[in-house]
């Protein structure tokens, strides 16, 4: 996790450094520096950050906002783009210690997601786990549920770190997302147990389980939603499979038999560049001139079409007749914003999907990216016509939509499982050896 400090003076900044979560060192330092301002011709605060030999110097920040203390609240584009346009900026990344998400609420996050790959990476690459995994093997728990005492103390702590969010928008925001075990992709009713445990063992207000969207575990989401527990839907990759969603959201509320809906809440994570990464591969492989000049577009277009989709199923007497009852729309989450082809522009998976009622979750270097040069205005449907363009060009030579999402999903669900597992066999190995030392 990217640990941020603040230093008055530029001189004062560290040297530059990786990113890397569970580490002591590295860090992301904040330096300002007064300068005129051209758009308002007041001084205003120009942030530098030195990041992997990169150093920028373009982001303001501005201090015109006062706390209920007097004290002054520096702003940055995570607060306009919440306020200005209805989104909320989410972090996707979680580790030890959990309170350098601090300074990334004080900057603007609203949320958290994790899932199994991102707990792989931050209990194998740290040592702040070893004392309370120690505890709970000597006192008789196997990796598998020391895992989980792991995972779920991380939720707490996190979730009691967003809860001021939460309360102040009634339940709308604020949210830490929790994934139940990815070797359940395939299994309806082991989901829905698992999601009601974690549910009940997490005990937040504002924890999301998270359900992948395969198609054995939309009659999962249904039924959790039925039974008032607030979901984060993960790995959604088609537009016919984002629908199969809305729609299990809409049966569970309807099967619930609550009067007061207001709750449960719930996101569908619409999965972005991982459709570029697959869709580009299938575009060099028809080599066409047509073929290559849809590169990098695939992603933004179909996400257009499935804001398109978002507005169209909430709405309508369906609708309104749960929203008499205190129903909330069930928001479109853009996950997988990070950018891995260097050839693309950094924020291409957050400028072009700004909307109301939306959350973007974004890793370490999307958030830097978005938080430096970010552009807050509303994109997500400002030509749906060239999106719908795109996405029938796309089809008209060869990419077949249905196939993507499949392949997708398979690649996401095995990814999730191979962390999971070889998270585990570490843990036994770890746990092993304590054992043997403590014979």
């Amino acid at each position: 996790m990217a640990s941020i400090s603040f230093s008055p003076n530029p001189s004062r900044l560290s040297s530059p450094s990786s990113l890397r979560c569970g580490s002591s060192d590295p860090k992301i330092s904040l330096g300002f520096r007064a300068r005129p301002s051209i758009r308002s011709g007041f001084s205003s605060i120009c942030l530098s950050i030195r990041r992997d030999r990169v150093e920028r110097s373009s982001l303001i920040i501005k201090c015109s906002q006062v706390d209920g203390n007097g004290a002054q609240v520096k702003r940055t584009t995570l607060h306009d783009l919440y306020e200005n346009q209805g989104q909320s900026p989410w972090y996707d990344n979680l580790c030890r210690p959990v309170t350098d998400l601090l300074p990334l609420i004080a900057s603007g996050v609203r949320g958290v997601t994790s899932n199994p790959t991102i707990f792989q990476k931050a209990i194998s690459s740290s040592n702040a786990y070893d004392e309370q995994f120690r505890q709970l093997i000597q006192a008789g728990k196997d990796a598998e549920s020391a895992y989980w005492e792991l995972v779920i103390k991380d939720i707490q702590d996190a979730c009691k770190l967003f809860e001021p969010i939460y309360d102040q928008t009634d339940g709308a925001d604020g949210y830490v997302s929790v994934e139940v075990s990815p070797r359940l992709a395939d299994k309806t009713s082991e989901t829905v147990e698992a999601a009601r445990w974690l549910h009940k063992v997490v005990a937040r207000p504002n924890v999301y389980i998270k359900i992948p969207a395969t198609a054995e575990c939309i009659p999962s989401i249904k039924e959790v939603i039925s039974h008032g527990i607030s979901v984060n839907v993960t790995l959604i990759f088609s537009l016919s499979r984002y629908e199969a969603v809305i729609d299990a959201y809409l049966d569970g509320l309807e099967a619930s038999g609550l009067s007061d809906l207001s709750k449960v809440t719930s996101v569908a994570s619409f999965f972005v560049s991982r459709v570029d990464t697959l869709v580009d591969k299938m575009l060099e492989k028809i080599g066409t001139p047509e073929a290559l000049d849809l590169r990098g577009k695939a992603a933004v277009a179909q996400a257009a079409l499935a804001y398109k989709l978002y507005q169209k199923k909430f709405s309508g007497p369906r609708w309104e007749a749960l929203v008499k009852k205190g129903a909330k729309k069930q928001r479109l989450l853009w996950a997988s914003t990070g950018v891995k082809n260097p050839a693309y522009p950094d924020t291409l998976y957050v400028d072009p999907l700004i909307g109301p009622d939306t959350v973007s979750t974004m890793p370490d270097n999307a958030l830097l990216a978005f938080i430096d040069h970010g552009t807050v205005s509303r994109t997500i449907d400002s030509n749906l016509s060239e999106a719908e363009g795109i996405y029938s060009a796309l089809e008209k030579i060869g990419i077949d939509w249905s196939e993507v999402g499949s392949l997708l999903e398979l690649e996401g669900v095995e990814s999730f499982k191979k962390s999971f597992d070889s998270l585990l066999t570490s843990l036994q190995e770890k746990a092993a050896s304590l054992k043997l030392v403590s014979l």
